[in-house]
């Protein structure tokens, strides 16, 4: 894991604790901030699953380009050597 990965992935759940813990402190009534939880829980959730997607995309296009350029290294090679 990156470091930008493990600070995102701390940042998440800074703020998933900060939420979650604002709103059990606040005077709200149990069902309402039940509530306020879920949704929350879903937005998190929502978030790291599109940024979970949006890293595998790029994963996939870094090692496309690598790929290509390892072929593009290896005719190169290849011409060299005959």
């Amino acid at each position: 894991m990156t470091n930008t990965n493990k600070i995102l992935a701390a940042l998440a759940a800074g703020v998933a604790l900060g939420s979650v813990l604002g709103i059990l402190f606040a005077p709200d009534k149990g069902e309402h901030t039940r509530k306020k939880i879920a949704d929350n829980s879903k937005r998190l959730s929502d978030s790291l699953r599109d940024k979970m997607n949006e890293g595998k995309h790029k994963l996939a296009g870094l090692r496309d380009n690598l790929r290509g350029k390892a072929e593009s290294i290896k005719d190169s090679v290849g011409e060299y050597a005959s």
